[in-house]
Parts: C-alpha cells; structure tokens; sequence
C-alpha cells in the first residue's frame, strides 16, 4: 500500500511539474513580446490580460464570415472547441487546461503566423502576442 501511494505522489508530484513548467514557458513567451512590444513603442505600458481577451473574442469578417479566435476555441479558452470548417477538435488554449499548449515555442510562432494571417489578414503584432498569452495566463 505504501508503494502504491508512494508511486501515486510522485505521479502527481510530476504532473503538476509539468504543467507549471509550461505556464513558465508561456510567461517567458509573454515577457519577450513584452519587450520587442516596448521596443517597438516605446510608450507602451505592458500586456494587458483585458486587451487579451478583447483580442480573443473581437470578430472579423472573413470571406463574408464574422470569425474570431473564440469562434473555433470557443467563448472559454478553457474548453475544448472545434474548427468551423472542418470540426477538427482544438485542444483547449488556456494553459491551466492544456499544460502542453506552450511545449513547443517554434510550434507557436507558426500558429500565430498562421491564425493571425488567416482571421485578421496580417501578422499579429507582439503586443497582440503578449496580451493573448496574458490573457490566456489568466484563466483557471
């Protein structure tokens, strides 16, 4: 029985290992476009979570379509969502739910290279970087 518990903890011991080392991975992210965002403009005052979810849910026509992120993630980052094209399930944004969403940051430079071009027709700046991973940072 002791085993058993013993082998238990420290499952939970490296899963939560795991998962905080990924919100850091998302922190460092945030606090770099942070900085290119105050390189850039030198009167910016930091990422804003609130401007973050602004972001998420602001919606934009799109081939005579209103999309936005929360279109496919859904209204909560949190949840699962599904692409509306093609119902392809989305894994959930918010780190809090998807430890492994920051894993890969090569991964996440295509993606928003990727969604930034295809929903708002440019490449997202690194304030609008910043602020989305605030924001979803902020989730629980």
């Amino acid at each position: 029985m002791k085993k058993t518990s013993f082998v238990i903890s420290l499952f939970l011991a490296f899963a939560s290992f795991s998962a905080h080392a990924d919100v850091v991975s998302a922190q460092k992210l945030a606090d770099k476009y942070a900085t290119f965002a105050k390189h850039a403009n030198p009167s910016s005052t930091g990422l804003s979570a609130s401007d973050g979810k602004a972001f998420y849910n602001r919606e934009i026509t799109v081939k005579g379509q209103q999309v936005a992120c929360a279109s496919c993630h859904t209204a909560n980052p949190a949840n699962a969502g599904k692409h509306i094209v093609t119902d392809k399930p989305i894994r959930p944004l918010a780190p809090s739910a998807n430890p492994k969403r920051f894993a890969d940051i090569d991964k996440v430079e295509k993606e928003f290279t990727d969604h930034c071009n295809d929903v708002i027709g440019r490449d997202c700046s690194a304030q609008e970087k910043g602020n989305f991973i605030t924001y979803l940072l902020s989730i629980k």
